[in-house]
C-alpha cells in the first residue's frame, strides 16, 4: 500500500477537511494570544502603537530575541495539539496512518533526516562563511545562545512537525485520494507551502522570486516523502532546517532573527545562493537517499494512479 493510499484508513468525507481548515486557522489565532499580549503591553497600551508595529511583526518594539521565538513556537503548540485530536475524533485515524505507509513510525529515519540536512546545512553555510567573512560578525553571547539553543532544540520541532503533518500528510493525502493522482498533491501542497512563507519579511527584501526557493523546498519535501512512502524523512530534515536556521546564522530582515553565532550584515540581494539548493542540493540529495533507501519505480510512485485499497 502506498503513502497516499494509507489515507484511505478512516474517514475521509470532504466537509471533514474543510472542518480541520478552519480548526487549525481558529487554534492558530489562539496560540498567538500570548505574543498579543506581550506586544501590545511593550507597546504601552497605545492601540495605534500596536497596530503599526504589527506590520512589523512586532519586531520593533524592543521584545526580547529570545522571548519573541518562543512566544512564536509557542502558537503552534495549540494547532498542533488540536490537530492531533481532530484527526482521532473525526477521522477516526492513527497518526501513524498520516506519517508513514509502514507499519510504525520509522524513528531511525527521522534521525537520518536531522543527521543528513544538518551535516549539508552546516557545511553549506561554514562555505558562504569563509568565502565571504567580511558580511559575516561572530555574535557568540554564551547565556542568550544557551536559551535560544534550548528553546530552538524543544520547541521548533513542534512548529515543523505540525507543518509536516498537514502538508506532507494529511492534506497532502487528501487530495492524492480526491484527485486520483499522485503529482497532484506533489504539486499543489509543494506550491501552498511556498506560498504561505509569502508574508515572511525576506519576501519584502528580495521580492516574490525567493518564493522560488520555498516551493521547491515544499515540492523537494513532497518527492521525498512519496519516494519513500512516508514523511519521516522530512519531518527530519524540516526540523534541523529550521533549528540551524535560528541558531547558526540571523539577520534583520529574516523571519528568525535570533542570537544566533553569526549575524549575516550583508544587504539582502537575489544571487545564485537561493537557486543552488533546489536545482542543485536537491537533486543531488534525492539521489544519495535513493540509493540508501533503494528507491525503484520513480515513474509509478510519481505520476501513477491513486486507487483505493482493499482494507482489511
Amino acid at each position: 500500500m502506498s503513502f497516499i493510499q494509507t489515507g484511505y484508513k478512516g474517514k475521509n468525507d470532504w466537509w471533514m477537511y474543510v472542518v480541520m481548515f478552519f480548526i487549525i486557522l481558529i487554534t492558530s489565532m489562539v496560540g498567538q494570544v500570548p505574543l498579543t499580549v506581550v506586544a501590545f503591553m511593550k507597546a504601552d497600551g497605545d492601540a495605534a502603537k500596536f497596530a503599526e508595529s504589527a506590520k512589523n511583526n512586532f519586531t520593533d518594539l524592543g521584545i526580547d530575541s529570545n522571548l519573541y521565538l518562543f512566544l512564536v513556537l509557542l502558537s503552534f503548540v495549540i494547532p498542533l495539539i488540536i490537530f492531533l485530536l481532530a484527526v482521532k475524533k473525526i477521522h477516526k485515524k492513527k497518526l501513524t496512518w498520516i506519517i508513514t505507509s509502514r507499519k510504525k513510525i520509522d524513528w531511525k529515519r527521522i534521525t537520518f533526516g536531522i543527521i543528513f540536512w544538518g551535516l549539508i546545512t552546516i557545511v553549506t553555510l561554514t562555505v558562504g562563511i569563509l568565502l565571504s567573512p567580511e558580511n559575516y560578525q561572530w555574535n557568540f553571547k554564551p547565556v542568550p545562545f544557551l536559551i535560544l539553543l534550548v528553546i530552538s532544540i524543544l520547541f521548533i520541532p513542534l512548529q515543523t512537525t505540525l507543518e509536516e503533518l498537514l502538508f506532507r500528510g494529511y492534506y497532502f493525502q487528501g487530495v492524492g485520494i480526491m484527485a486520483k493522482k499522485k503529482w497532484v498533491p506533489l504539486l499543489i501542497m509543494g506550491t501552498v507551502f511556498g506560498l504561505l512563507h509569502g508574508a515572511n519579511p525576506e519576501i519584502e527584501k528580495l521580492g516574490y522570486i525567493a518564493l522560488v526557493f520555498y516551493i521547491g523546498t515544499g515540492i523537494f519535501f513532497g518527492l521525498v516523502t512519496l519516494l519513500d512512502e512516508g514523511a519521516e524523512l522530512a519531518i527530519g530534515m524540516h526540523a534541523i532546517n529550521n533549528v540551524i536556521a535560528a541558531v547558526f546564522i540571523t539577520t534583520d530582515w529574516t523571519a528568525f532573527q535570533t542570537e544566533a553565532l553569526f549575524i549575516d550584515t550583508s544587504e539582502p540581494c537575489v544571487s545564485w545562493e537561493m537557486f543552488f539548493p533546489v536545482f542543485i542540493i536537491y537533486p543531488l540529495m534525492l539521489f544519495v537517499l535513493s540509493k540508501k533507501y533503494g528507491w525503484k519505480n520513480w515513474k509509478d510512485k510519481l505520476f501513477g494512479n491513486v486507487e483505493k485499497p482493499i482494507l482489511e
